[in-house]
């Protein structure tokens, strides 16, 4: 059974625009425990997904990670790595995470506050949170897609599934 896609309409961002594609993506290393940091130079030489979102425990933002979750298969069959990514701390990634049984890493953006998030043009300082963006790096660290969703809105899975298509053959 394959995951529903949900489409939605991006919306502009005047405030701060999110990285666009053919850029090279900035590193990072961020906690996904207490004690282990997850650097993207990691996964050189294989797809990844960043999935920034609000807030853990939010309905909208619990239903996108439940369906990434869900998506995980088909991600790891097109040979990418899925990450996600907001400013909540680890002690509440690692209780969200366990409550809804996600296996993939959630990543603490948490101090300084949302420092990878502004890399990636995807924070809010109005809310003080990141917004609901993603990406698709390719092997090398560019970024081949990326996408701002409102943030009230699950952009769901294929956008990503499309970008992670399209590089197959790559």
């Amino acid at each position: 059974m394959t995951p529903t896609r949900k489409r939605s309409q991006a919306r502009p961002n005047p405030a701060n625009e999110i990285l666009p594609p053919g850029r090279r993506a900035p590193n990072f290393s961020l906690n996904s425990t207490p004690d282990q940091k997850v650097s993207l130079s990691e996964f050189l030489g294989r797809p990844v997904i960043l999935a920034f979102y609000p807030a853990d425990w939010s309905p909208v933002c619990g239903d996108q990670m439940a369906l990434y979750n869900e998506c995980l298969p088909e991600f790891k069959r097109l040979g990418a790595e899925l990450l996600g990514i907001s400013v909540d701390g680890i002690w509440c990634h690692l209780a969200f995470g366990k409550d809804r049984k996600l296996k993939f890493p959630l990543l603490a953006d948490f101090e300084p506050k949302g420092a990878i998030a502004r890399a990636y043009g995807a924070y809010s300082a109005e809310s003080g949170a990141t917004e609901r963006a993603l990406f698709v790096i390719d092997a090398k660290g560019v970024i081949r897609w990326s996408y701002l969703s409102p943030v009230g809105v699950n952009p769901g899975a294929e956008g990503i599934l499309t970008a992670l298509e399209s590089l197959q053959g790559e």
